[in-house]
């Protein structure tokens, strides 16, 4: 019997109390996650106010030199993450959809960090092999029929000690609940947790926040 897929994973009660005590956005956030919900076509692809937060938390306690993140949207988690970086830091942020580059450029400058985001249009696994960078922190939130391959390709361009995460792990719960036949993403998705699991070149740990956080630290 095919069981139920599930959308939160910690009470909502629960999680409207964690999002209340936690700080708020600042005004340009605020402004583009309403904007991304109002216009947008799939506005829960937005890491939203929570999980930006996470983000912005772990880039300030790293305070990382490079970073890099696949899969750009409308550059919220990229702003997020930006705010972490060292004086002289830089992120480069990667979106395959042309049409989204208005509105990445747009928001970037509106978080006035023009000299800290570069931002490449394109497929990942072709833009990446001429970004010549070791990254301290890399995000992934990409297509997920590739996330074996974005892992792979960007492992060996971050530093030992540094930390990997890959969003949308849990993909609604499809990745432990049964169903009469897998579809590609949440076989591809499981095949990854399994991967990093095992893999000798990491340590990790899934967090069931939003739709799953796969944290990997390298060894």
């Amino acid at each position: 019997m095919e069981k139920k897929i599930i959308t939160n994973f910690v009470h909502p009660d629960i999680e409207d109390y964690a999002e209340k005590h936690t700080s708020p956005e600042n005004e340009v956030m605020a402004k583009l996650n309403r904007w991304t919900h109002l216009r947008m076509t799939r506005p829960r692809m937005l890491s939203g106010a929570y999980q930006g937060k996470l983000l912005e938390m772990i880039s300030c306690m790293m305070q990382p030199s490079r970073v890099l993140e696949i899969g750009a949207y409308v550059g919220y988690s990229a702003i997020c993450l930006a705010k972490g970086l060292k004086q002289d830091g830089l992120l480069h942020t990667i979106e395959a959809d042309e049409e989204l580059e208005d509105i990445i450029t747009k928001a970037i400058a509106d978080a006035n960090l023009n000299d800290k985001i570069i931002l490449h249009i394109g497929e990942a696994l072709k833009v990446l092999p001429d970004i010549n960078e070791m990254f301290d922190l890399v995000f992934i939130d990409a297509d997920k029929i590739n996330y074996i391959n974005y892992y792979e390709q960007v492992l060996p361009m971050v530093r030992q000690g540094g930390i990997i995460i890959l969003d949308n792990i849990l993909w609604s719960g499809k990745v432990v609940y049964e169903q009469p036949k897998l579809d590609k993403e949440t076989a591809t998705l499981m095949q990854l947790n399994d991967l990093v699991q095992n893999d000798p070149r990491v340590e990790n740990i899934l967090l069931p926040i939003r739709d799953g956080l796969m944290i990997c630290r390298k060894l």
